[in-house]
């Protein structure tokens, strides 16, 4: 058991690495919903929807891998603090858009931020987290996030519906909790793993002493001094650990970025009249699974959580193809299921970056995943109103549904069960930490 103190520490360092999801959350929630008004006020083209929905998905792809890099390069202190002040300045920013290409560029460099932050948190909390309680540690910032999406989404809702507010004002919110946990993390200590990487044997010791567990502890003094490579990711040694990160990811995330960001269009599309009440659902059941996810994740493991939700995922989608001209209940109950299923899986997005990388390149592991599953992120969020013109709705969500199986496939393959190992073993070459 941790004492008082350093139960104290880790739940705090989980609390505002969690803040960071949730801002992430938060920005992404909010733009569905305003784009109806943000629409007509700057005369939006198709494509200019889709750029404004995917400028913060573009940030992350260029974001989390520099800043994956420069936290193993120079630490995870530094980094950690000001990835938030760039988010704190554009969520400001955001109240006072003109043009379309403004809200873009604001968006895309916030979405830098964020998509650092990713590469720069969840390695920070991986390290110092005892193994017992990691993955369920980890899996909270996916709660985090769904929480931010979620409560962006219903406040935006309120105040578009109650009191009319400006599209610019329901953006700009995010200034709020930008704000308050950047000063939260003022002063977090630098993690232990990574200073012995780089040779500071004892000032690593001294910090990994005060704020871990003793079985942990010893778990650090067998980290090895490793020089940090970016190239090392795609190593004999690490390729397949590589491939399979960025695969989960991106089987995870395209599809629900996709769905997400228009709910209301696609709902409405299917029959269903309110859509942006029927979208308000949705993310309410996917912050219900991602809950469900934390607190099953070192009960049943990892792959029990990683491999069956992606065929119900793909199983619902397929539902909805095949029936979407049926009762638009039927197709909510569809919709209910998919974003239940699809919380379990992705919950493990926020843990399996973080174990299965050595902490020398866990930063740039973590920050490449996180670029490659928001290539598919954005292209989802860029492609799907002109697929539901072009294509419809059917053949969209069926395209959808193969993408969730690809994920399953390559799950069942190459995702190992991590649970209750420690961070050494976790990080093992892909093959050896499987169970």
């Amino acid at each position: 058991m941790l004492d008082p103190q350093k139960k104290r520490f880790l739940y705090k360092l989980t609390a505002v690495i969690s803040g960071g999801m949730f801002i992430d959350g938060f920005i992404l929630g909010g733009i569905g919903l305003v784009m109806p008004t943000m629409t007509e006020d700057l005369g939006l083209s198709l494509t200019w929807q889709g750029l404004i929905g995917a400028s913060a998905l573009i940030g992350i792809f260029l974001g989390g891998p520099l800043g994956g890099y420069l936290a193993d390069k120079v630490g995870r202190k530094p980094m950690f603090v000001v990835d938030l002040a760039i988010f704190l300045v554009g969520s400001a920013a955001q109240f006072f858009v003109a043009e379309a290409w403004h809200l873009f560029v604001i968006r895309l460099l916030m979405g830098m931020a964020i998509g650092a932050d990713y590469a720069i948190g969840w390695p920070l909390l991986a390290e110092f987290s005892p193994a017992r309680l990691r993955g369920k540690l980890l899996a909270a910032q996916e709660v985090a996030w769904y929480i931010g999406y979620l409560g962006s989404y219903a406040l935006g809702y309120f105040m578009a519906s109650t009191i009319d507010a400006d599209w610019r004002i329901i953006l700009g919110m995010s200034t709020v909790p930008s704000l308050i946990v950047f000063l939260l993390r003022l002063g977090t200590p630098e993690s232990p793993r990574w200073l012995i990487s780089k040779g500071r044997v004892d000032e690593g010791m001294a910090i990994a002493r005060e704020y871990m567990e003793d079985g942990d502890i010893r778990d650090v003094e067998s980290e090895k001094r490793q020089p940090t490579s970016f190239r090392r990711l795609f190593s004999r040694e690490y390729r397949k650990s590589t491939i399979f990160i960025c695969m989960f990811w991106f089987c995870n995330v395209t599809p629900y970025f996709a769905i997400a960001t228009f709910a209301p269009i696609v709902l409405e599309s299917l029959g269903v009249e309110d859509g942006l009440s029927g979208a308000l659902l949705l993310n309410g059941v996917v912050v219900a699974g991602a809950v469900a996810a934390m607190f099953l994740i070192e009960r049943v493991g990892r792959r029990l959580l990683a491999i069956p939700p992606m065929w119900t995922s793909a199983v619902a989608l397929v539902a909805i193809g095949l029936l979407a001209d049926v009762s638009p209940l039927v197709i909510l109950v569809c919709f209910v299921t998919f974003s239940f299923a699809n919380a379990l899986s992705t919950a493990l997005t926020g843990v399996y970056p973080g174990e299965i990388f050595p902490t020398e390149i866990r930063g740039a592991g973590v920050g490449f995943a996180t670029a490659f599953s928001r290539i598919g992120a954005a292209a989802g969020t860029f492609i799907l109103p002109i697929s539901v013109n072009g294509l419809g709705v059917g053949a969209t969500m069926l395209i959808a549904a193969g993408i969730c199986v690809v994920g399953a496939v390559i799950s069942h393959y190459l995702a190992p069960e991590t649970k209750g190992l420690s961070l050494n073993e976790t990080s093992a070459p892909l093959g050896k930490a499987a169970g």
